[in-house]
């Protein structure tokens, strides 16, 4: 059985842990266990699935960024400004805007158009 406990501990501690766990190949929860349990004198090796670290982005956001790339610069732009409708604004001025571009030369234009208002 396990439970699950939420502490605060040091930063600097979590860096280490995190470290740790990077160069074990393990997660910082087994870490923080292990450490514990010798601690405490249990002695008894943590049971948790081996998962190999990843840098990168994952399979999922790499399928999306896939998606998104092989609509039209016009399609992305409507899907944009469709998102920008469904998502909540936050913040007190009220005139929040999502600016799209279809190349770093028109940003770049609208940029000079702005600074000469």
């Amino acid at each position: 059985m396990q439970s699950r406990i939420t502490i605060t501990i040091p930063s600097d501690l979590v860096e280490a842990a995190d470290a740790r766990a990077r160069s074990l190949d393990r997660s910082r929860s087994w870490v923080l266990v292990e450490a514990l349990r010798r601690y405490l004198g249990a002695g008894a090796a943590v049971s948790e699935p081996r998962v190999a670290y990843q840098a990168g982005i994952g399979t999922y956001r790499r399928a999306q960024l896939e998606a998104d790339l092989s609509l039209s610069p016009e399609q992305r732009v409507k899907e944009a400004q469709r998102t920008a409708m469904v998502v909540p604004r936050h913040g007190a001025r009220g005139h929040d805007q999502l600016l799209t571009f279809d190349t770093y030369e028109d940003y770049l234009q609208w940029q000079r158009e702005q600074a000469v208002r």
